[in-house]
């Protein structure tokens, strides 16, 4: 299964989650994204175009703010394979506390 993960810079939450389940879980394929151009641009992180978004079986957000973003560009195209991981901006790249939640939130 492709899995994408997106946030809104693409330098915390999404890049914890793709890079800890590409350690435990090499069964799927992970990738993440940012959606923010303004702030993806500013950390050089990657940026999610609708390739990525066609690549992927599932796509786990982090609010429901990247959801509404995702179908204000797309439409209903992509919205039955999201599921917000409902977890806050409140995190650094790798924190226990993130890793955590991801673990006990994520189910593939």
């Amino acid at each position: 299964m492709n899995i994408l993960f997106l946030c809104t810079a693409n330098i915390q939450r999404s890049k914890t989650a793709e890079e800890l389940f590409r350690a435990l879980d090499n069964s799927n394929e992970y990738r993440s994204a940012g959606l923010s151009a303004k702030y993806v641009n500013k950390a050089g992180s990657t940026l999610c175009t609708e390739e990525m978004l066609k690549w992927a079986d599932k796509v786990y957000v982090f609010e429901i703010e990247h959801i509404k973003r995702i179908h204000k560009h797309t439409g209903d195209v992509f919205i039955s394979k999201i599921v917000n991981l409902d977890i806050a901006d409140q995190y650094s790249y790798f924190q226990r506390e993130l890793i955590l939640t991801l673990l006990e939130k994520c189910k593939f």
